[in-house]
């Protein structure tokens, strides 16, 4: 099938996202007589969905309380509070397992396929799509959005190294962060906010953690800019990344770009330990008989620490023994543990889940219907609209839950 200039459609969708299929799904099954079209600029549909989670596709997150489920949103999460009572992750998984896509979930609560593949979700949207009657055009990129005179709107697109002009009742705008979308909202009054990087990881280049890419740390808190995260914490070839990290770059993602990410990074390599208490446990490991003639770099006080990056952390205490240690460098060891700063020097990009924060204005969204309040007809999912979330499947949910709540008004001509 090849759209043609003569193309009518009841419902055009542009952005062949998770956002989109799920709007588009919703639409055609509640009302199978509509003509509902997905046009995406990538030569393949659902691309975020298939890379995501590894390749695994990190579906939604297991947690069931709308109130609780908007506190991982650094934006948008008041907004969605009420569109999480109508449809929240345990509606994705029923969604998603009626029709043959079983979710599993992990221990940190994150919630993928049985199958481990991505494809698997992909396929379900797909197939999904097809027998809901939705056609799909690929390599079709939207150029340009007229209000119509009568209503509806005139659509310009590039298909086929030709500009083709369709025309639709109704229009949803799924295309994430996408530069020529938010220009053409502009155009038609909308205000946006301006774009910028979330879950990124941090460039640092420091003596303490070089030649330790791939350690791990089961549980660290991080500090920066009075935002703190908890969780793991993986050091890499060029500095940090981890679930910790990836938190703290979300929250803090505004503030960061604007400092042009140049910032201290505070470390507490224990978690919840404070100085003191860790000060107490070295000065222990001090008094300890059977340690005053072990030496320090190789007999680890904490057993959260890995060797390897522990040896390093008390590199200042060189060869001392335990027992040989002084009170100046216990407490400057219980600092080094519980505060470390490090100076974050740039940013790296999160690959498998590239998210920016900014889009769409959320005051000028109706979140019952996910109608603009500007131009009528005009309706928005997923990341276009100024929310993002933490890493864990958070991003895919308000995803699933705009598509849907969109849907059930595009169906209505």
């Amino acid at each position: 099938m090849t759209i043609t200039m003569k193309n009518n459609w009841d419902v055009i969708i542009a952005g062949g996202g998770p956002a989109g299929f799920f709007a588009a799904i919703r639409c055609a099954e509640l009302n199978p007589k509509l003509n509902v079209l997905i046009i995406e600029k990538a030569s393949q549909t659902l691309g975020k969905v298939i890379i995501s989670g590894g390749g695994r596709c990190n579906v939604t997150h297991a947690c069931f309380e709308p109130a609780q489920l908007i506190t991982y949103y650094p934006r948008g999460g008041n907004e969605l509070r009420g569109a999480f009572s109508r449809f929240q992750p345990q509606d994705t998984v029923k969604w998603f397992e009626s029709r043959g896509a079983k979710l599993k979930t992990e221990a940190d609560g994150r919630m993928f396929p049985v199958t481990d593949d991505s494809n698997t979700i992909a396929e379900c949207l797909r197939e999904s799509a097809r027998k809901a009657g939705v056609k799909v055009e690929p390599r079709t990129s939207l150029l340009g959005v007229e209000k119509g005179q009568r209503g509806g709107f005139k659509i310009e697109v590039w298909k086929d190294a030709k500009v083709l002009h369709l025309q639709t009742k109704k229009l949803l705008l799924a295309t994430g962060s996408d530069r020529k979308t938010l220009e053409i909202l502009k155009s038609l009054g909308h205000s946006i906010v301006d774009p910028v990087p979330s879950l990124f990881t941090f460039n640092i280049k420091d003596k303490r953690i070089d030649g330790l890419a791939g350690v791990s740390v089961e549980k660290v808190t991080v500090e920066m800019d009075s935002i703190t995260q908890r969780g793991p914490l993986l050091i890499t070839h060029w500095g940090m990344s981890g679930p910790a990290v990836l938190r703290l770059s979300a929250w803090g993602a505004r503030e960061l770009f604007e400092k042009k990410y140049r910032a201290t990074l505070t470390v507490n390599w224990l978690d919840d330990y404070s100085f003191d208490k860790a000060l107490d446990i070295l000065q222990r490991n001090k008094d300890w008989k059977d340690n005053v003639r072990k030496k320090v770099a190789t007999n680890p006080a904490f057993s959260q620490i890995p060797l390897n990056l522990w040896k390093q952390l008390v590199q200042f205490v060189g060869e001392k023994n335990w027992g040989d240690v002084s009170k100046a460098e216990l407490r400057r060891l219980a600092n080094e543990l519980t505060a470390g700063g490090f100076e974050v020097q740039g940013k790296g990009q999160f690959k498998e889940e590239f998210v920016t924060c900014g889009g769409v204005n959320l005051k000028e969204v109706d979140f019952k219907t996910m109608q603009s309040r500007v131009v009528e007809d005009l309706f928005f999912a997923g990341e276009v609209l100024d929310i993002d979330g933490i890493t864990g499947g958070f991003n895919f949910q308000s995803s699933w839950t705009t598509g849907w709540l969109a849907g059930n008004i595009l169906c209505k001509q």
